[in-house]
């Protein structure tokens, strides 16, 4: 049997618990790819998962973290026909990203576009699939409407930015960093709403900018915290969708808000998913969003920094301190 490097975490505890191994691969089996990872991007859940709060789903590592990654495929299984060893690809998965290799589905794979290199690439699927899906497969952003973002300076954030931006829609984004709502200006945000972490604002402020009426649509990644505000931040039919819990994960629920507003809550997450939901998703971005990144393409991952692998815990205390703009990428290249 092969044998690679990942990241593991020996314990639950803090970056201090995770360490470089050397770990054994499986070969491809019927329909699979294994992949040799160039970069893999950095995400909460990996810091929740270090800390035992976040335990990898069923036929997932549960000590080789990493929901991301880019590289190229090594080796392709049984049946597979639409992808040969050397074809650049990037893609998401249940946990084990952060190792040289991982073994994937076929049809959870995405082809990196021309021009996107692999450590950009290794920025993408997370928080752009995780903003597709919920801006549009689930909340139905249209041209015309306002949506909030909160933490609009985060991955997902700076996603769902340039990709409601990209559908004509008018988002609105709240941060508690006045220079991560400069830096998302030059993204093209037009209204960015500073937020105390103590004691978050911003409904009166929503409102103003859309006549009185509120957004349409909000897209929480922050969670507990920003629920009430939230509520009445939010138009008449309007949609929220929570995506990020790290305020918490309980809050009070103003039941009257939403009946007189009439309003849809929605709750997602992606790494739990069915094969076939996650591969219906990946398809369906494949063809509508991943050929707008790359040469002459509209679309750019927001890259915080690129660190060496060996450097993993120096970035999972850099993402701990919210430091970050975009994404942090670990590459493999440097270590």
């Amino acid at each position: 049997m092969p044998i690679a490097k990942a990241v593991r975490i020996k314990s639950p505890g803090g970056p201090e618990v995770l360490t470089i191994d050397r770990v054994s691969i499986d070969p491809p089996g019927p329909g699979q790819i294994l992949v040799e990872v160039v970069a893999a991007g950095l995400n909460r859940a990996d810091l929740l998962q270090r800390r035992g709060l976040y335990p990898a789903p069923t036929g997932a590592p549960e000590d080789v973290p990493g929901l991301e990654y880019a590289g190229r495929v090594a080796e392709v299984g049984e049946g597979v026909t639409g992808f040969t060893a050397g074809d650049e690809v990037m893609g998401l998965v249940a946990g084990g990203a952060m190792a040289t290799h991982v073994c994937v589905h076929e049809r959870e794979v995405i082809r990196v576009p021309k021009g996107l290199p692999l450590v950009h690439a290794a920025a993408v699927p997370e928080a752009f699939l995780t903003a597709y899906d919920a801006l549009f497969d689930q909340a139905r952003l249209g041209a015309g409407e306002h949506v909030l973002i909160h933490a609009v300076g985060s991955g997902v954030g700076t996603a769902a930015l340039t990709l409601a931006l990209l559908a004509g829609a008018h988002p609105i984004g709240t941060s508690r960093s006045e220079e991560k709502l400069a830096r998302c200006a030059d993204l093209g945000l037009v209204h960015g709403l500073a937020v105390d972490k103590d004691e978050p604002r911003f409904a009166s402020q929503v409102r103003d900018l859309t006549d009185g009426r509120g957004a349409d649509v909000v897209l929480d990644l922050v969670g507990a915290a920003y629920l009430a505000e939230s509520l009445d931040a939010i138009a008449p039919l309007g949609r929220m969708m929570l995506v990020g819990l790290v305020s918490g994960a309980s809050a009070p629920l103003s039941l009257g808000k939403v009946l007189a507003k009439r309003l849809r809550i929605f709750g997602t997450v992606l790494r739990s998913r069915p094969l076939e939901e996650k591969a219906a998703l990946t398809q369906r971005f494949a063809r509508r969003i991943a050929p707008l990144f790359g040469e002459g393409g509209e679309l750019a991952p927001v890259i915080d920094d690129v660190m060496p692998m060996s450097e993993v815990q120096a970035a999972h205390e850099r993402m701990e301190r919210d430091e970050t703009f975009g994404k942090i990428v670990l590459t493999w290249s440097a270590t």
